[in-house]
């Protein structure tokens, strides 16, 4: 028997969750269910491997648990990027390899398409936005990133428009970057209320059961799931957990659970907006890795995220808010002096699951049981594509992306403790404090 020794504890601040559209949670599982596929984890990749199971197989009841409430966790904390392009921040010009590059492209539109489609379908209002995203850079080494990555993009043949420091504030307001790229591909979202949308239009054989946490698993033939209130007895147990696939026992020591922070305003007054400029909502990343992620929403908030912490547990931990939001005011202030007297009405934390060869987990996990771990920080098409995809595979489909998945190498193996949470944290706190003028 395996038990759970770490659970979801994400805080109660996402502002994401509070501003979509309440939902009325389904209720929590009880007694024992015996089913042939059960999906542990109702993020987007759980939810995408659900609903294509029950699309495959539309006589089975496929049983969905998710720990929390749904939208509340993880896929209801990030950015709300949709992102197309590959992005190998290990290779010089971010490209890399470039058929590895071609096949990570197809993915990602793969899961962008798959989300465009089911959003459509069911008239889900997440704020869905084809409006491509900026990179923007205000360091010389930021710049340099913005040129490297041009060289991949017109290797790759991707479109790409460099924009001069004087015309940003046409697009984005603030004149506080030097240099800036777009790239149309990629959409915005309010990822707590797609989230929440995806799960309210699951198909009929799915049986969703949520704040109800696994407590211990028991591995052989069946695989039997107990929770505070009954049990689970699955054929098939697919985990959709990303790092807390390690609670139950596997992929150990191969996945780190790095904490990402977010802030998000009031909404601007129409004077506020007008002193912005710019166009009506928009995305910008950061050259560096370890700087500043800004949005404009559709409802004219602006969020910034940044700022690191290493949550071995992949907890929440209450000090780095209070720490981080000074950051955040800091940042903001930076960027949007025009605009002193505007507050966050929320901030919060985000778990990423991380490999340090930024590869993911795709396929067999043990007997009976399968796995869609590690989504390096796109969550939102990659965890949609490869839930959409390990589902496919189950049903005995095959092809390029799928072989691709089942052929990568995974992630690979972390020092043991206490090195890598000194190496980690050392490594956040260098990356951030280099970042400059980009934090």
């Amino acid at each position: 028997m395996t038990r759970i020794t770490s659970l979801p504890a994400d805080d109660a601040t996402c502002g994401w969750f509070h501003l979509s559209q309440a939902r009325q949670p389904r209720p929590a599982h009880s007694g024992q269910t015996k089913a042939r596929w059960v999906v542990v984890g109702a993020g987007f990749t759980g939810l995408a491997a659900a609903r294509q199971l029950a699309t495959k197989y539309p006589d089975d009841q496929v049983v969905l648990i998710e720990a929390q409430e749904v939208g509340y966790g993880t896929s209801g904390r990030n950015a709300g990027f949709a992102i197309d392009l590959p992005h190998d921040i290990g290779a010089e010009d971010y490209i890399g390899d470039i058929e590895i590059a071609k096949t990570i492209l197809k993915l990602n539109l793969g899961g962008q398409s798959y989300l465009k489609e089911l959003i459509e379908r069911y008239a889900i209002d997440c704020q869905f936005k084809h409006c491509g995203k900026y990179q923007a850079a205000v360091e010389d080494r930021g710049i340099a990133v913005l040129e490297a990555y041009r060289r991949g993009l017109d290797k790759l043949d991707q479109p790409y428009q460099m924009i001069d420091g004087r015309d940003l504030p046409e697009h984005i307001g603030t004149e506080f970057y030097r240099k800036g790229l777009f790239t149309p591909g990629t959409a915005l979202i309010q990822p707590a209320a797609l989230v929440k949308g995806l799960a309210d239009s699951l198909p009929s054989n799915v049986s969703l059961y949520e704040n109800t946490p696994i407590l211990d698993v028991e591995y052989g033939d069946k695989v039997v799931l107990r929770h505070a209130q009954g049990s689970i007895i699955a054929d098939n147990l697919v985990l959709t957990t990303n790092a807390f696939g390690m609670s139950f026992g596997f992929l150990k020591g191969r996945m780190l659970p790095v904490f990402t922070y977010a802030s998000i305003t009031r909404p601007l007054s129409e004077d506020e907006q007008a002193r912005l400029g710019g166009k009506p909502y928009w995305g910008v990343i950061p050259a560096d890795p370890f700087g500043t992620t800004l949005r404009r929403t559709v409802d004219n908030r602006l969020l910034v995220r940044n700022s690191f912490s290493y949550n071995p547990d992949g907890r929440s931990n209450r000090k780095y808010l209070e720490r981080f939001v000074e950051r955040h005011r800091d940042s903001f202030a930076r960027r949007f002096p025009m605009l002193p007297a505007v507050d966050f009405e929320y901030t919060w934390g985000g778990a990423l699951a991380l490999s340090r060869n930024h590869m993911g987990f795709f396929g067999k996990l043990a007997p009976n049981v399968f796995g869609a771990l590690c989504c390096n920080g796109l969550g939102v098409t990659r965890g949609t594509v490869t839930g959409k995809l390990l589902a496919d595979w189950l049903a005995g489909e095959k092809g390029e992306l799928i072989d691709f998945l089942l052929n990568a190498p995974g992630p690979c193996a972390n020092p043991p403790q206490p090195l890598v949470s000194l190496g980690l944290n050392l490594n956040l706190m260098w990356g951030q404090y280099r970042a400059g003028k980009e934090s």
